[in-house]
């Protein structure tokens, strides 16, 4: 296994564990739920197969589905953002492309660009999570006020870590 594959397998167990024993209860105003463990998805080397994507987000979302009882919701959202990632990435490609082995982090690409790459896909995770988790749209306003306030938690809470994690060199 390369170094960056331990590197990764690392990362997912600490997301993992940060969402379970930290975030697990941390809730504001009862609406804003803050799913770190998607950065864990959004944060991989861009170039990486949609499929092998797939089943890493499967058994994340699995992981923390287990430790939710929330029968599959985590999962079912997990890796349907790991299933249009790369359609999403393909999408806004730059004018002179990604680097090799580039990844999709802030400080590899800036401020706007994660900005713009992430919060559609925290938004689908958030929007198909809660909606399944109110089974349909009987509670619409209640389910769409809580997407706004996670998504806003999330994506704060992602761009914070980045600013604050000490900058990698590449692998």
């Amino acid at each position: 296994m390369s170094r960056s594959g331990i590197i990764q397998f690392i990362l997912f167990f600490a997301y993992t564990l940060v969402q379970v024993l930290l975030l697990r209860n941390l809730v504001l105003f009862n609406t804003a739920f803050c799913f770190l463990y998607i950065a864990f998805i959004l944060l991989l080397p861009i170039e990486i197969n949609t499929l092998v994507l797939m089943v890493v987000g499967f058994i994340l979302g699995f992981t923390i589905d287990i430790f939710y009882d929330s029968m599959g919701l985590h999962a079912f959202a997990t890796v349907l953002v790991a299933y249009l990632r790369n359609y999403w990435l393909a999408t806004i490609t730059p004018q002179g492309g990604y680097d090799s082995n580039s990844t999709a982090t802030l400080s590899a690409n800036g401020l706007q660009w994660f900005l713009v790459y992430s919060i559609p896909l925290i938004f689908l995770h958030h929007l198909f999570l809660f909606f399944i988790e109110a089974s349909g749209f009987v509670l619409f306003w209640y389910s769409m006020l809580k997407i706004v306030a996670s998504l806003i938690f999330t994506t704060s809470v992602i761009v914070l870590l980045q600013y604050l994690a000490p900058q990698r060199r590449r692998l």
